[in-house]
């Protein structure tokens, strides 16, 4: 796992999409040049085009500022955060920035997750439809293990998945994926699963109609 450390995002950056459409503090809230930092108690500080630093903590929905503490308005630092989380620039409470271990793109991941990690495209369910990359042949999926590669036995072969031939390349951490070939679940009424390395099964935008 490749988590994205306050340090990638280090100047303040102004993020507008129409503010002429906005209030007054949502305006600046967009506009202004702010630096956000998540802290390890889930708050987050905010220091702004002035130089000054609040402390936002969202689940009081409370900022040290004096526009939210002393008028109780809620203040542009509250709606920055808010802004930074939904455009996935820092993570949420109880949640670490990563990359997605199959595609490269940013990702949210709880604190104690171990990789790999999938960001939401890349995250299989079963009834997804997927392309071996070894052979071409489309799958669908039936189940996703919590077994490591290196871990799932083949019974007919007596290897782990991460072990078959032409699993060589793949990552032995991968999680194992259980699929059956398209071609399979039209000719039989109850098709073989097989299984295989995350890595190895790409996504594919079709659907599965039964």
């Amino acid at each position: 796992m490749t988590l994205i450390t306050p340090s990638d995002d280090t100047e303040p950056t102004a993020l507008a999409p129409g503010p002429e459409r906005l209030d007054a503090r949502s305006r600046r809230a967009w506009t202004e040049r702010m630096l956000v930092d998540r802290r390890e108690d889930d708050s987050y500080a905010v220091t702004t085009e002035s130089g000054h630093t609040y402390r936002v903590d969202l689940a009081e929905h409370s900022c040290s500022c004096p526009d939210h503490r002393i008028r109780g308005e809620q203040c542009k630092h509250l709606r920055r955060v808010a802004i930074e989380i939904t455009a996935r620039r820092v993570a949420p409470p109880g949640r670490e920035r990563a990359r997605c271990d199959v595609c490269g793109g940013v990702t949210f991941v709880p604190r104690d997750a171990v990789p790999p990690h999938r960001c939401r495209r890349c995250r299989l369910v079963p009834g997804d439809v997927v392309v071996d990359r070894e052979t071409g042949k489309r799958l669908v999926v039936a189940r996703v293990l919590d077994e490591r590669a290196d871990e799932h036995v083949i019974q007919a072969t007596g290897e782990t998945v991460a072990e078959y031939e032409r699993n060589d390349g793949y990552p032995a951490a991968d999680r194992v994926v259980e699929a059956t070939y398209l071609t399979d679940r039209h000719r039989r009424r109850r098709p073989r699963r097989y299984a295989f390395p995350r890595s190895r099964l790409d996504r594919t935008d079709e659907q599965l109609v039964e």
